[in-house]
């Protein structure tokens, strides 16, 4: 069931020495070519990085909040045409979370890299990193980097009763609290 997906799906940086299996690889590509889009324009691209000095350097994207890719064993730039949608950003994460949901249904973790407005140095871009080490061309945005990988890590579930059920509203919004 989905909903049990998501309440043990959680943010995992490390993991074990263990390459992930081309079948899943392809699983999870598949899942993201089939995610929605608005107009059916697909602005998304996906850099599939296995590559363990590319890993590492992608490591170094941002100034803290990216070291654990360098413990990865696969990697995915999630990367959009800026020209082909204007919703780019949307389709992106949407893309991104599927990509996420389904390694979790392989028996997979991974973590959530971002790269939009993000810095590598307080002069370079994360985005500006990322495209020169990947020669990405201008045109296309990067959003984010999805590390995959077998959990080396346990994290409980999330708790139900933990839950900001105050952040829900019906019919309208209520400041009520």
């Amino acid at each position: 069931m989905l909903y049990d997906q998501l309440k043990t799906r959680r943010s995992i940086r490390k993991f074990k020495d263990q390459a992930v299996e081309q079948e899943k690889i392809e699983a999870i590509l598949k899942s993201a070519l089939m995610a929605p889009s608005s107009r059916g324009r697909r602005p998304w691209e996906f850099i599939v990085v296995t590559d363990n000095d590319l890993l590492s350097q992608l490591s170094l994207c941002r100034d803290h909040g990216s070291a654990f890719l360098r413990g990865a064993p696969l990697a995915i730039v999630v990367t959009a045409d800026k020209e082909a949608c204007d919703v780019w950003i949307e389709e992106a994460s949407i893309v991104a979370i599927l990509i996420q949901l389904v390694a979790q249904d392989l028996g997979l973790g991974s973590c959530w890299v971002q790269v939009r407005e993000r810095f590598q140095t307080e002069q370079k871009k994360t985005e500006d990193y990322i495209k020169d080490a990947l020669s990405i061309p201008n045109q296309y945005a990067v959003e984010c980097i999805i590390a995959i990988g077998y959990p080396d890590e346990l994290k409980k579930p999330h708790d139900e009763d933990t839950l900001l059920y105050e952040k829900i509203h019906f019919n309208q919004f209520s400041d009520q609290r």
